[in-house]
């Protein structure tokens, strides 16, 4: 039997949506929280009646912050009500009620709710109301002080909204910057001498979600047109207070999106270098602005703090990309593969490739002495350098952070953490050093012409070593988290001091008991066995499990021109993990390989010859292959196509390494 044909009839024939009515909760307390509380302001917001209606929007606004209300307000269909007819009502008040009920549901529901906003248009009763409150504000005192309130607080509830509907969806945030009048209203905010201070903040904040990676914003604010963004920001950042501090955010968003770098700096000669001194002063604690309200964000001295750290802890990335001018020729450095390549037939190169930056060919008379590596105070010295080496003029950046943050980072790193907050504070400030420290890590120091850079930064990472590192090991942490940031940091500086680091005796027993200790955490797939992911979950990457990071860090330590005795206790740790496979997590047996690669390339190391050679290393890799072979072939390249590609990598590698080897037996 055919099916029957649906009705397809005119759009008038269907039921409004809208219309239709809505079944009570089943819930008797909400049932009964409807009947009291939520349909009289229905009610009332329909009402012919202007009072009724400006009463009931200013009810509903009290009322929508409570959860339970709120969900009852959405039921009742109350955003098509508030979009439909209270944004449109000719009484001031009730669209400021309007505004701030939908500024309300946005900040407190899931993101789903503003894109069913963007949908329903939303952008453009924004952009009316955007016209309106800049009219209202080029009057000046022409308006009312009545009149003048209500237009602050509908400012103060777009800005609000559009902060949560730029967060909340990519199309959302294009949309907004394609907007001229509401960008005009977020630098006018910023710029208004009359913007009270939490309306001044929160328009920067919603500048600094908008300004990230969006050049068509960047270049609108460095256009510098009335109301002159630009200068307004380059002020506010001197600035060590909350303010400031957003400037600083939304400027270097800009720089990195117009690639304002320290060699390719922009208008005013700006670049990251004029953001450290504000940022790295903010660190020491800034009295809140007077006039803010208990409600609002930037009332809260940590969050200040925080923010502060992650802007220094992302300047730290782009670093690398600053210095060399927007040229990586470092490369993906940590991921031990591209320099394994080195070693094809010809003897004459070396496995080690361009990431060994150890050093072991440096004269000795390129070292400098102990007790001036110490002293901060030589930081500055590096503008004296023989003629080759960077001046550090020439990186205004490395040297703003050399000086100012990277004291307070260490010191903030190494507060005893009891409170939330301060673990908090603690765990942003190890990430900027850690950024900081690979950035530096990836500069080929083997190269006359980085020298200057080398000594510059050489006193804060043996400070960063030794202030931050050592102390943290030695309380044998139980913390997960707090360990791996640790390790990465520890991987980061010991990169960064090539055959250098400051060894105070046992860091790398340390590292193999955090290393073993890995193995009764919980099972992560990513970093466990080889990578299957639960359903609806996506692998973690298992280059940054803590496992791989040991490995990591001994690796360095290893490398010549480490005593022999410490390589040979590394180096036979590194063995046992690729030996014990399939037990070892495959990212582990990659990098402990890869590792292996970079500390025995080189047969003039003395590393060579009295611990690959003597220790019988040579064997144990051999037997080791097949094994390594087979742990391949357990990687699903789909769910992990980095692990595989690099599994794949290491085999081939390892095979060339080992004919290598042979080749060049001592």
């Amino acid at each position: 039997m055919g099916k029957s044909r649906r009705n397809r009839g005119a759009q008038s024939h269907r039921k409004d949506p809208i219309a239709k009515t809505v079944k009570p909760p089943s819930d008797p307390e909400l049932a009964a929280l409807r009947e009291k509380s939520i349909l009289p302001v229905i009610k009332d917001l329909k009402s012919s009646d202007p009072k009724s209606r400006t009463a009931a929007a200013a009810a509903v606004s009290n009322i929508v912050t409570d959860e339970k209300c709120r969900k009852l307000l959405l039921r009742e269909q109350i955003v098509h009500i508030v979009l439909n007819e209270t944004l449109t009502d000719a009484n001031l008040d009730s669209r400021a009620a309007g505004w701030d009920i939908l500024r309300v549901i946005a900040e407190e529901e899931e993101a789903d709710f503003c894109i069913h906003l963007y949908r329903q248009d939303v952008l453009s009763a924004i952009g009316f109301a955007s016209q309106a409150i800049l009219e209202n504000l080029s009057k000046g005192s022409a308006v009312s002080k009545g009149e003048a309130k209500v237009t602050w607080a509908i400012a103060e509830s777009v800005v609000g909204l559009l902060s949560a509907l730029a967060e909340a969806q990519d199309e959302i945030l294009e949309a907004v910057v394609g907007i001229e009048g509401i960008k005009n209203l977020i630098f006018t905010l910023v710029a208004h001498a009359d913007s009270p201070s939490s309306i001044c903040l929160d328009a920067l904040a919603a500048l600094l979600t908008l300004s990230e990676d969006n050049r068509r914003l960047a270049e609108d604010v460095v256009a510098d047109e009335n109301p002159k963004p630009l200068t307004v920001l380059t002020k506010l950042q001197a600035t060590a207070d909350a303010k400031g501090v957003l400037a600083c955010g939304v400027l270097h968003n800009i720089f990195t999106t117009l690639e304002w770098f320290d060699s390719t700096p922009g208008q005013k000669n700006l670049s990251d270098a004029a953001l450290v001194p504000t940022l790295s002063s903010a660190l020491n604690g800034s009295k809140p602005e007077a006039d803010l309200p208990p409600k609002s964000q930037w009332s809260n001295p940590t969050e200040v703090f925080q923010l502060a750290l992650e802007i220094l802890a992302d300047i730290g990335t782009t670093l690398q990309v600053s210095m060399q001018g927007g040229n990586k020729k470092g490369g993906e450095e940590w991921n031990g593969i591209g320099d394994d390549t080195a070693m094809e037939e010809d003897g004459d190169d070396k496995a080690s490739g361009e990431e060994d930056n150890v050093g072991g060919e440096d004269d000795d008379d390129s070292s400098m002495d102990e007790d001036d590596m110490a002293d901060m105070e030589m930081v500055t010295g590096a503008d004296d350098e023989v003629e080759g080496e960077a001046n550090m003029d020439d990186f205004p950046t490395l040297r703003e952070l050399i000086q100012q943050a990277i004291p307070k980072l260490i010191e903030l790193a190494t507060t005893a953490a009891q409170s939330e907050d301060a673990i908090r504070i603690q765990s942003h400030a190890l990430s900027a050093l850690n950024n900081i420290a690979w950035s530096i890590s990836v500069f080929d120091f083997a190269d006359d012409h980085n020298a200057g850079i080398l000594k510059a930064w050489m006193p804060s990472g043996k400070a960063v070593w030794g202030k931050v590192i050592v102390p943290i090991l030695a309380a044998n942490t139980a913390d997960v988290d707090l360990a791996t940031q640790v390790t990465s940091l520890a991987w980061a500086v010991s990169r960064s001091l090539p055959g250098r680091a400051p060894l105070t005796g046992d860091e790398h027993k340390k590292f193999m008991a955090l290393y073993h200790a890995t193995k009764s955490l919980p099972k992560k797939e990513a970093n466990g066995t080889n990578g299957e992911k639960t359903k609806d979950e996506e692998p973690e990457d298992p280059f940054q499990g803590l496992g791989v990071k040991c490995i990591g860090v001994l690796g360095q330590l290893a490398r010549d021109p480490a005593p022999v005795e410490l390589n040979r206790e590394i180096g036979v740790f590194l063995i046992t993990v690729i030996t014990a496979l399939p037990e070892t997590p495959a990212a582990d047996a990659v990098e402990a390989l890869n590792q292996l690669f970079d500390i025995y390339g080189d047969e003039d190391f003395a590393c060579d010859k009295e611990v690959f050679w003597k220790d019988g290393f040579l064997q144990h890799l051999e037997a080791a292959q097949p094994k390594v072979k087979a742990l391949v072939k357990t990687i699903d390249k789909r769910t992990l196509p980095e692990l595989r590609s690099r599994a794949d990598e290491v085999v081939l590698n390892l095979a060339r390494f080992l004919s290598y080897k042979k080749k060049n037996q001592p």
